[in-house]
């Protein structure tokens, strides 16, 4: 996916959220084996450190070079108040020079925009090379900050899967030039196994002959959305960067349109 700021951002990448530093250190290295070049760690996660050794040892081991990597941060909530400080202890644990792409967490209106104030700083001074948000779920929350900024988010990481699809905002915020970013891709916790195990999912599956991971990170794909599923399955890390070989028709793409609950799992 190409960003507003000129960088490519790959289209599928493994997620770390719930993994231990030592868990997201092997699944990230045996990602980066496979062939995915997009990883997403979170401060918060605390698993920055993890993820940075994965990284140092697939580079030297000649798997990938940094330059062909997009890995991404999130500033957690009560770091806003001391942003520059956060930006460079992002970049400490990682163990990296720059960051491609650092989001802050969560919408925070007391003190959200002063924390993206100090990513803009990070970004002019080659620390991060674009920057972007996470969990802003209206228009007004969003042009709130857009409005008082100067560089438009490259990215919008929001919870996005078939049951919760968001069409009009989703449209609106692509409009603008930012791309939009799934987590949770196979469902909230809560819908993850109802959503896998969907008729019309293991239908459409059962056609291609592949899995309901695959045909739902198909869909994502299609949509020209990121997605970032997080595993530390060795068998579904593998399986899931599959979803590339799948192409699902009009038809199969408008059935999966239609399990739109509208109804995310997450709260906040």
């Amino acid at each position: 996916m190409k960003l507003n700021t000129s960088y490519d951002m790959p289209q599928l990448g493994i997620g770390t959220y719930m993994l231990m530093n030592h868990t997201a250190e092997r699944a990230v290295y045996e990602a980066l084996k496979d062939g995915y070049r997009l990883i997403d760690t979170a401060r918060i996660y605390g698993n920055e450190r993890g993820v940075g050794k994965a990284i140092h040892k697939a580079i030297q081991e000649g798997i990938v070079r940094r330059e062909d990597l997009f890995v991404t941060t999130k500033m957690w909530t009560s770091d806003y108040g001391h942003a520059e400080r956060a930006v460079d202890a992002s970049l400490k644990r990682l163990g990296l020079t720059y960051i491609d792409l650092m989001i802050l967490h969560h919408s925070q209106p007391r003190n959200d925009i002063e924390a993206y104030q100090a990513m803009e700083k990070a970004a002019e001074d080659g620390k991060l090379r674009s920057i972007g948000l996470s969990n802003y779920y209206s228009v007004s929350d969003f042009e709130r900050l857009i409005r008082q900024t100067t560089i438009h988010p490259a990215v919008l990481q929001n919870e996005l899967h078939p049951f919760y699809q968001d069409p009009a905002f989703v449209q609106y915020v692509q409009s603008t030039g930012t791309v939009m970013e799934a987590w949770f891709p196979l469902g909230g916790r809560g819908d993850h196994r109802k959503l896998m195990e969907h008729p019309v999912i293991k239908n459409i599956a059962g056609a291609h002959h592949a899995s309901s991971a695959q045909v739902i990170l198909a869909w994502h794909l299609q949509k020209g959305f990121v997605a970032v599923p997080g595993s530390s399955n060795r068998k579904h890390i593998a399986e899931n960067i599959g979803a590339f070989q799948i192409h699902l028709s009009d038809e199969e793409m408008n059935q999966i349109n239609r399990l739109d609950t509208g109804r995310r799992f997450a709260s906040y």
